[in-house]
């Protein structure tokens, strides 16, 4: 069955646009279809302080995974693509990718490891931006 799921990707390390094309790319191949991409948008780092920018975009892919395994293969994409830290308990740091899971389908998903939608989400303008002209394109 297909499902819809929307991702949120930010990167303030090397080149940034690349960076966002290689992770489309992983993600077309590991997770589904990707079905809309927004537009790039430049952010200042949110919580934490660093003098790297960010580039950050929204992608709707159709996937056949479910959501944990959506979850194990961003994680998966992140790791291969260099990330070594995650953000934890709000301890933010420099990424070369970061890709969230903002919602699947219309589920609500609160476990230790996955929150959908993305509880974080709606006060971050540099993913709610994004995802908006995804959701209405």
């Amino acid at each position: 069955m297909k499902h819809t799921v929307y991702l949120g990707l930010g990167t303030n390390l090397g080149d940034k646009e690349e960076n966002i094309g290689e992770a489309v790319r992983r993600i077309g191949e590991l997770i589904g279809t990707v079905e809309c991409q927004s537009t790039l948008l430049v952010s200042e780092p949110w919580g934490f302080e660093s003098e790297n920018t960010f580039v950050n975009a929204a992608l709707r892919c159709s996937t056949e995974l479910e959501p944990m395994d959506v979850l194990e293969k961003t994680q998966e994409i992140e790791r291969a693509m260099g990330r070594t830290q995650k953000s934890v308990d709000g301890q933010y740091h420099d990424r070369i990718i970061d890709i969230d899971i903002l919602m699947y389908d219309d589920l609500h998903i609160d476990t230790k490891t996955l929150k959908l939608p993305h509880p974080l989400m709606k006060e971050r303008d540099f993913v709610m931006i994004p995802l908006e002209e995804v959701l209405n394109h």
